[in-house]
């Protein structure tokens, strides 16, 4: 992406596709399909980040200022995205613009003093919940990705107060808890139709209804 004011030699825009989008985004399709480096990643092991580096780096992809209509005409068709995207994040790679105007050094294992190579790591809060709805919604409102949806799972009890169907919520909800899940759990006196649409609007990604019917 172009670095702008901010400057340095490098920078990359982190974008969830939605149709809202302030941004043109141009891709190869391969990167919808790219596995996002874990928890487990060895952040330390040169040649494992080397490779996702690659991994991430190889196939085209540009926001609109910076399109290579030379190099997006390369791609095959049917491996073309053309879609609008919201920025989410952006990193910058200054080298040492700020650093040697400070005069900011620090001794490396060499023995001597170098120039600090700085960065800037952005995100923006607001901006990324906004974005996460926009591209992740149906006509009865949000639906959270697991990552960051605020329970696991909407527990829907449609008949509190009935013997069978509180015995039946209860053990499913000590059960979710002891795997580690958290839940939401309604046994309020709502309708049905209420308690659906309560769900819906709340938007999680797993909902588990228990009635009469079905203990």
């Amino acid at each position: 992406a172009d670095t702008g004011p901010i400057g340095g030699d490098l920078s990359h825009e982190f974008i969830i596709l939605a149709d809202t989008g302030e941004s043109q985004v141009y891709c190869h399709r391969d990167y919808l399909s790219l596995d996002v480096p874990g928890e487990k990643t060895d952040f330390a092991n040169a040649a494992e980040i080397g490779d996702i580096v690659k991994t991430w780096t190889t196939p085209y992809a540009a926001t609109d200022e910076m399109h290579d209509e030379a190099a997006w005409e390369k791609i095959g068709e049917s491996d073309k995205v053309s879609a609008r995207g919201i920025e989410v994040g952006h990193i910058f790679h200054f080298g040492d613009k700020y650093s040697k105007p400070m005069g900011a050094k620090v001794t490396g294992p060499d023995g001597k003093d170098h120039f600090v190579s700085g960065g800037s790591y952005g995100i923006g809060p607001s901006r990324l919940v906004a974005a996460i709805i926009e591209a992740s919604h149906d006509d009865n409102g949000i639906i959270w990705p697991e990552a960051v949806a605020p329970f696991d799972i909407g527990l829907i009890n449609m008949k509190a107060g009935d013997a069978e169907c509180d015995r039946v919520c209860d053990e499913l909800h000590a059960a979710f808890v002891a795997a580690g899940k958290d839940v939401l759990y309604d046994d309020t006196d709502q309708r049905p139709g209420g308690k659906f649409a309560t769900a819906d609007l709340i938007g999680l990604p797993w909902q588990v209804i228990v009635g009469p019917r079905g203990v």
